[in-house]
Parts: C-alpha cells; structure tokens; sequence
C-alpha cells in the first residue's frame, strides 16, 4: 500500500513561516530593542536572509507587531491556565504571583520589547492600534483574574479593568526594570508580596 502524505495548505506554510521568522527576530529585537533593530540587521542577527524576513514581511513594523502580538497571546493562555486550576482564592492569588515572576525569571527580553514598543507608539502613530490592540487583550486577561478572584472569594471586584490592569501592570514593569538592572534587593520577591498584597484590596468587602 503506497504511504499516504498530509499536504499542508499553501496558507498554512504561509503562515507557519511568519511564525518562525517572528519568534527568531524576537530574540533579536529583545536585546536590540525597537530604534536600534532594522529589518536587515534582523535577519543578520537570526538564521534567515534578509530577503526571505522582506518577503514575508513588508518591513520593521509589521514584524514587530505580528511577532509581539504572537507572543503576548501565549502569555494570555497561560494566565488563563492559572485561573482554571485554582480552586480557592488563595490558590489563584499565589499561582498568579507566581506566574508574574515565572514569565520574568524566563523572558525578560519580550516583556522589555513589549514595553519599548508601547512607549514607540506614543510617538509614532503607525504603531497606535496594534499596541491599543494588544494592551485590551492583557486588560482582558488581567480583569479575568480579578473576576474569578473575587468569584472564589465570595466578593465583588471594587475597581475598573482599565484601573487593575494599571495597577497590576506597573507592578510588573517595576519588578522587570529591578530584576533587569540587578538590583541587589529582591525585586522579584518584592513582586511577589506586592501582587499579594494589592489583589485582595481590589475587592469589595
């Protein structure tokens, strides 16, 4: 009997190949950051050429935003793994610090691109929806911890999404620019106890 193959669509190469040019330039761009990285220092910088990056990408930006955007979806699943594990809302309030300084511990150079790209956008309009985009589905995924912490806690949420995301996010960015400037306190540990202790204040009693 003659051995059968999957033929994958030509849609489907397509897109599996923006997938592995984006999580390569992704490396680079995380320890070049935005200004200094051009689509051919990229692909110097990575295993692909400069033409074969250009061909799938028309240039710096739409790489960036399809690569963070990529990323950041991955980051969202995880927290949503959290929340479907935790039984009590305990369980949620330690996993989800925990996770916090995981995805630092790990990937520091992404959260640093993605902070970088944010400030861009303020300055360069192209950048605006994309970044606006991205910043709803972490609003999204932040208040979906709130919730079902108030949820386990038998409480209602006393504060807004976009005001928990704000909350939430500049502890994160403080324990990334401590952890990457290496600090000599624990701004990690510091991230923990801070999550920890500002979660529970987002409830109404």
């Amino acid at each position: 009997m003659a051995a059968t193959t999957t033929r994958v669509a030509p849609a489907d190469k397509h897109d599996v190949r923006r997938r592995a040019l984006a999580e390569s330039a992704l490396r680079t761009l995380g320890e070049l950051g935005y200004a200094k990285a051009s689509l051919r220092e990229i692909a110097n910088n990575s295993e692909f050429s400069h033409g074969v990056v250009h061909y799938y990408f028309a240039d710096k930006l739409e790489l960036i935003v399809f690569g963070v955007r990529m990323y950041k979806e991955t980051c969202v699943t995880r927290y949503d793994g959290v929340v479907a594990a935790s039984g009590t809302a305990a369980e949620l309030l330690d996993a989800f610090a925990e996770k916090l300084v995981e995805t630092i511990e790990d990937e520091a150079p992404m959260h640093r691109l993605w902070y970088d790209l944010r400030a861009q956008s303020m300055f360069e309009e192209s950048l605006r929806e994309a970044v606006g985009q991205i910043d709803r589905t972490l609003e999204e995924m932040i208040w979906r911890v709130v919730t079902r912490y108030a949820e386990l806690a038998g409480a209602e949420p006393a504060v807004a999404a976009h005001a928990a995301y704000g909350v939430l996010d500049g502890i994160f960015q403080q324990g990334l620019l401590g952890h990457l400037n290496g600090d000599a306190a624990d701004p990690l540990g510091d991230l923990r106890r801070e999550v920890r202790a500002v979660l529970p204040l987002m409830l109404r009693r």
